[in-house]
């Protein structure tokens, strides 16, 4: 069942690589930086900063209004929209403090997408969603 699992998980990421690609606009020219990539473990309600760098690679100066969303089956989370003005070559650090809903599904995983006027870019980050409790057993005794 597990190769089963890991098989299908394989396919669905090529495809949304794929698929990814196929959006692709080579003429666009908002470029996107993360520092690394990954998963990050978070309980529901628990609070995450995401840190995007994006830089103006065209000739002109540019205006966009950009957002982030985590983005799964069963649960998202978006952030609040930030106008941005660059001049060419010009960077800038973007960051979005928010939380994980409350009510998202436990060892679901979220990706981080990127909205950028009518464009997206879907990064490699993902949430895990993961219980906020965890019982252990201090000790036992039996008589």
């Amino acid at each position: 069942m597990a190769k089963k699992f890991a098989l299908l998980f394989l396919v669905a990421v090529l495809v949304i690589v794929i698929f990814n690609f196929s959006l692709s606009d080579p003429d666009n020219p908002l470029v996107f930086a993360c520092e690394g990539n990954g998963v990050v473990d978070k309980a529901p309600g628990d609070a995450f900063t995401a840190k995007i760098t994006v830089q103006n690679t065209g000739k002109t100066e540019g205006t966009w209004s950009v957002n982030i969303a985590f983005e799964d089956n069963f649960w998202s989370q978006a952030g609040t929209p930030q106008n941005l003005t660059l001049q060419p070559e010009e960077t800038e650090t973007l960051i979005w403090n928010e939380f994980v809903p409350a009510n998202a599904t436990l060892d679901s995983m979220a990706r981080l997408v990127v909205y950028y006027d009518d464009s997206f870019e879907v990064l490699d980050w993902w949430i895990h969603v993961i219980p906020g409790a965890e019982l252990t057993i201090e000790s036992s005794t039996v008589e």
